[in-house]
Formats: C-alpha cells, sequence, structure tokens
C-alpha cells in the first residue's frame, strides 16, 4: 500500500507537469495583442478595403501600360483582291504591308494627361489610407468597449461579493434578534438588483467582444493585453507643436494636397488642348499577281493636327515611291470653323475649380490646426475630471470605513452600510467610465497628428501608451 501510494504521487506530479505544459503551449500559441494589433488586424481582415486595394493595383498596372502611348505604332496587314470581269483579263491582287505612326510632339499633353492619372491614383491611395484608418478606429472602438464593460463587470462581482458577506452577516444578526426582518428583505433587494446589472453586463460583454473578434476576422477572441490605468495621466505636447503636426501630417489634409496636385494637371491639360499635335507615319508594302511578290512600295509622312474651340484641322503630307520607275506624294490640308465654341469655357472651369481647391484647402488647414489644439484641450479637461473622479473615490472609500465605525458603535444598520458600499461602487464606476473616455480622447489627438495607436505618449517623450495596469 505504501508502494503503491508513493507512484500514486509521482504519477500525479507527472500529470500536472503535463497539464502546466499544455497551458503554457497554449499561452505561447495564442499572444495576447495590443491597441496597434487590433488595428492591424482589423485592416487585414476587411475584404472591402483588400478589394478596393486590388482595384487601384490594377489601376496603377494599367497606368504603366500606359507608357505604350509615347513607342510608335506598328500594324500589319494583309489583303487579296480578287476581280472577275467579264470583258477583259481577270486580276488576283495580293499585298502585304507594315505601317508604323509615332507621336512627334503634342504639346505635353500625353504627358499631362498621364500625371492626372498619377494624381487620380495617388488621391485613390491617400483616400484608402482613410478608409483603412477608419476600420482601425473601428476596431479600436471596439477594443476600449471590452475593457470598459469587463471594467465594470470587475467592480460590480467584487461588490456583490462584499454584499454578500454584509448579507450574511445580517442573517446570523436577524437570528439572534440583533437586526430586523425588513433589513433582511432590504438586504435581498439590495443583491436582487446587483445580480441583475451582473447577468446585463455578461450579457453585454458577449456582444462587444463577438463584435470586436468579428471585426479582427476571428472565430474567438484572444487575449487582451491592453488596461485601463485609472491613474495615469496623459502625456500630450505644447500647442505650437500640436499645430505644427497637425497641418503638416493630418490624414485629412494630405488628401486634399493630393486632390489640388490633381486639380494643378487637370487645368494645365485644359490650357494645352489646342496645341498642335505631330505624327510621323511611314509604311512599306508588297504586293503582286501571284507568289512570289515581286512589287513593293514606300510611303513616309507627317500628319500636323490642331483643335481648339474656334478652329481644327491638319495638315498631312506624304512622300513615296514604288522602284523602279514610280514616285509620288500627297499634300492634304482641312479647317474646320467652330468646332465647338462651348469647349473655350473647359479651361476657365478648370482654373475656377483649381482656385476653389486651393481655397477649401486653406480653410481646412486652419480648421485642423484648431480642433488638433481643442481635442488636446478637451483631453486635459478629461484628465481633471479624471483626478476629480479619483478624489471622489478616495473621499467615497473613506466614508465607507467611517459607516464600518459607525456601524460598530450601533448608529446605523448594516443595511446603511450596504448602501455605503454600493455608493462606493458607483464612485468606481465613474472612475472607470472617465478613463475610458480618456482613452478616446488621447485617440483622437493621436488621429490628428497622423500617429499609430498608443504612440502619443511616445511622441511627447513620455512613457509608453500601452504600459498600462489597472489601479
Amino acid at each position: 500500500m505504501k508502494k503503491y501510494g508513493v507512484s500514486a504521487m509521482i504519477w500525479r506530479k507527472i500529470f500536472f507537469l503535463v497539464l502546466l505544459f499544455m497551458a503554457a503551449s497554449v499561452l505561447q500559441a495564442e499572444p495576447g495583442i495590443g491597441f496597434a494589433e487590433a488595428a492591424l488586424m482589423a485592416v487585414a481582415a476587411s475584404e472591402e478595403l483588400r478589394n478596393e486595394y486590388a482595384q487601384r493595383n490594377l489601376r496603377e498596372g494599367a497606368w504603366i501600360l500606359g507608357r505604350r502611348a509615347y513607342f510608335p505604332r506598328l500594324s500589319l496587314s494583309v489583303s487579296e483582291d480578287d476581280r472577275v470581269s467579264t470583258i477583259g483579263n481577270d486580276s488576283f491582287l495580293k499585298n502585304y504591308g507594315i505601317n508604323l505612326d509615332q507621336l512627334l510632339w503634342d504639346g505635353g499633353r500625353t504627358a499631362i494627361s498621364r500625371s492626372v492619372e498619377q494624381a487620380e491614383l495617388t488621391l485613390r491611395g491617400a483616400q484608402l489610407e482613410r478608409m483603412a484608418g477608419e476600420i482601425a478606429e473601428a476596431a479600436l472602438g471596439a477594443y476600449r468597449n471590452v475593457l470598459y464593460v469587463r471594467a465594470q463587470l470587475a467592480i460590480r462581482d467584487a461588490a456583490l461579493e462584499a454584499l454578500r458577506e454584509q448579507r450574511n452577516i445580517l442573517v446570523r444578526e436577524t437570528e439572534l434578534g440583533l437586526a430586523l426582518p425588513a433589513d433582511l428583505t432590504g438586504a435581498d433587494l439590495t443583491l436582487s438588483g446587483e445580480q441583475i446589472e451582473i447577468l446585463s453586463l455578461k450579457m453585454e460583454l458577449e456582444e462587444v467582444e463577438q463584435e470586436l473578434a468579428e471585426t479582427l476576422g476571428l472565430e474567438r477572441l484572444p487575449p487582451l493585453l491592453e488596461a485601463m490605468d485609472v491613474r495615469r495621466s496623459p502625456v500630450l505636447p505644447g500647442e505650437a507643436e500640436i499645430r505644427a503636426r497637425a497641418q503638416a501630417r493630418n490624414p485629412d489634409l494630405t488628401e486634399a494636397r493630393y486632390g489640388i496636385i490633381k486639380k494643378q494637371a487637370e487645368a494645365r491639360y485644359a490650357r494645352l488642348s489646342w496645341m498642335p499635335t505631330i505624327r510621323l507615319n511611314g509604311g512599306f508594302s508588297l504586293n503582286g499577281q501571284r507568289y512570289p511578290l515581286t512589287r513593293y512600295g514606300w510611303t513616309v509622312g507627317l500628319t500636323i493636327e490642331f483643335s481648339s474651340p474656334w478652329f481644327s484641322g491638319g495638315v498631312q503630307g506624304s512622300a513615296g515611291g514604288e522602284p523602279p520607275y514610280d514616285r509620288n506624294a500627297r499634300l492634304q490640308n482641312t479647317l474646320s470653323p467652330l468646332p465647338e465654341p462651348a469647349s473655350a469655357m473647359t479651361g476657365r472651369s478648370a482654373d475656377l475649380a483649381l482656385a476653389l481647391e486651393r481655397k477649401k484647402f486653406q480653410v481646412s488647414f486652419e480648421k485642423v490646426g484648431r480642433m488638433a489644439v481643442l481635442a488636446a484641450e478637451k483631453c486635459r479637461l478629461i484628465n481633471g475630471k479624471r483626478i476629480l473622479a479619483l478624489e471622489s473615490l478616495e473621499l467615497s472609500a473613506k466614508q465607507f470605513r467611517l459607516a464600518e465605525l459607525r456601524l460598530d458603535l450601533g448608529q446605523i444598520t448594516r443595511l446603511d452600510l450596504m448602501e455605503a458600499r454600493q455608493e462606493y461602487t458607483q464612485r468606481e464606476l465613474a472612475l472607470v467610465e472617465t478613463a475610458i473616455t480618456l482613452l478616446e480622447a488621447e485617440r483622437e489627438v493621436e488621429r490628428f497628428l497622423d500617429l499609430r495607436p498608443g504612440t502619443l505618449a511616445d511622441f511627447t517623450g513620455g512613457h509608453e501608451y500601452g504600459d498600462s495596469h489597472e489601479g
């Protein structure tokens, strides 16, 4: 029996070590995520954003292939002309030709057109970055909701445990005749109210955790590394630094700058629309009635085309020959008056659109600077509210300790002490609410300054944003 007991003890130790190893493996396989990781995971999990980026990549590929406009255009032609005549000889003409067409000059319209397309691609990239930022902000909001509900639930659980202890004592006092049955009924009602609140919070926690998991593209929510530190004060830069950083790096202003670049390219293109286009073209052909083809010919020409609201037309000249004897030349002129007078307003319209875009940018430039400063000031005010809520919680703790002394002196009932404990719980909940509001305000400042989640303290030289523990 003694040997059997030792063996069982050894097996229990081995089993415990195995469980410990498995737990360590699970923890290692599922590392926790912080604010920055949650934002990246949400962006990576968005199918819509991935599709939009794929569409932009396709457009960028098309823009790269558009360089073909600068190179010669080659065309090949093969034809057979069979003619059967009732009077005279039949003819069977076969023709093989190759033609080249090269753009020499168009006033820069092709280059500017490609600049407009590139500006559109850049602007679209900025819009997609903004879209990714909105997705990341939704994930961060869901993350904060989980932290908030978990903190509320922890406070309610601690309060319920304390109230149950007081209720158990009240039961014994009632049995000894030291308390009234009405007090016990009141305590039961208090406990029921706390339990209802806890059940509501548990249901809400399931919803917000599921929302966060779906936002991250996961089936099950991994451990969360971030926590609210109700005793932490934010570290904010100075007003001048906030204004300068926001006006230089704010995503909205970056997108507006790209919009101005696009409008500038469109205005330049509209102003150059009247410039002529000069093209060089040439061709070589083989023909004859039967194989092998013995006759050949060549042509070289120059084409000048112009188009404006008042006149449009062109000049086309070419020269060629069919050796050994034939030579040819051709000159053709065309002119069309008033082809499209309404297009004369296109250039002015483009200039007005550019001027409006610049004015809008200037207004947004000043507005972003003001709003960034106001966001930082709002963060400071909320931090002041957090300090007051923390002081109120400390006063409530002192009030609860005084209530315990008054209970020992017989000045109040235990039900009054339970009410004092509930008052302390409400102060805790108010402090947590202020702390989560402060996190939201700090993130708003980070967005104005184009900072990654949790890097505001790093930017200002303070402690790391994510280095917080529950206090």
